[in-house]
């Protein structure tokens, strides 16, 4: 079943004379990983924000679980490209704005969730720590397990290690893909990085042209667990020269 459906959306920005998704239809099966690949500026972005509802449709529908958005709460987790932890909270205090907005929970059972939490994702013992104390990617770390803490079984995870260093961020992409085999949470991660999106998708959803009209799903012949000396079979070779083909085309039009 599809766990997330967008059915003839468009959207134009205030201001714009032309709409940057026109009548777009994709749909995202449950359990799956798929990273939505495109050149900077061309609308990736825009996708999460209609999911998220910091922005609502001109015309189209979405569904999740199918059943429209506007019934649903908390279906889905956001992680943008930075890691937005509040300076003058604490990690264990970050990690608890999720649940302090569900409001469901005590403050006994926010705290053993939270260290339940930075214990998965390798942060034991950080919680009273600030934010400026911990690396790059301990950062992101903590951000995802935040993620998780809203509860949702769909992850929107907007270039998340972008900003990291090259060694760090093919640390976290591993370290990602464990978790999404732990947890089977579905997850849309964008990207515009050719093999990033290669090492972690089942497939790849690739904008090829702006207005969005279509998402062009191709699939990755990979299996999992992997590791990054896949990326050097000659399919794999073959198929990040088709994309970064497609990638040239987009920034030629």
């Amino acid at each position: 079943m599809s766990v997330l459906a967008f059915d003839g959306v468009s959207y134009r920005y205030p201001g714009e004379n032309f709409y940057i998704l026109d009548q777009l239809s994709f749909s995202v099966e449950a359990g799956s990983f798929h990273c939505i690949l495109g050149i900077s500026g061309c609308g990736k972005s825009t996708i999460f924000r209609i999911i998220n509802g910091l922005l609502q449709p001109k015309c189209g529908s979405i569904s999740v679980d199918g059943a429209p958005i506007a019934g649903h709460k908390h279906y889905c987790g956001y992680m943008p490209q930075k890691d937005m932890l509040f300076p003058w909270r604490t990690i264990g205090e970050n990690l608890a704005l999720p649940m302090e907005i569900q409001g469901k929970y005590s403050k006994k059972e926010q705290r053993g969730r939270i260290d339940a939490a930075l214990a998965d994702v390798g942060l034991a013992g950080c919680r009273d720590k600030r934010p400026e104390e911990l690396s790059g990617g301990m950062r992101q770390r903590a951000a995802f397990a935040r993620t998780m803490l809203t509860g949702s079984d769909l992850l929107l995870l907007d270039e998340p290690f972008s900003a990291l260093d090259f060694l760090t961020r093919i640390s976290m992409q591993e370290w990602l893909l464990d978790q999404w085999q732990r947890h089977g949470k579905t997850i849309l991660f964008i990207t515009h990085d050719v093999e990033e999106a290669l090492f972690l998708s089942s497939s790849v959803l690739v904008v090829e042209a702006t207005p969005i009209r279509l998402l062009r799903e191709i699939p990755v012949p990979l299996g999992y667990p992997r590791t990054r000396q896949d990326l050097a079979r000659p399919d794999i070779v073959a198929l990040r020269e088709q994309l970064v083909g497609m990638l040239r085309k987009q920034v030629a039009q």
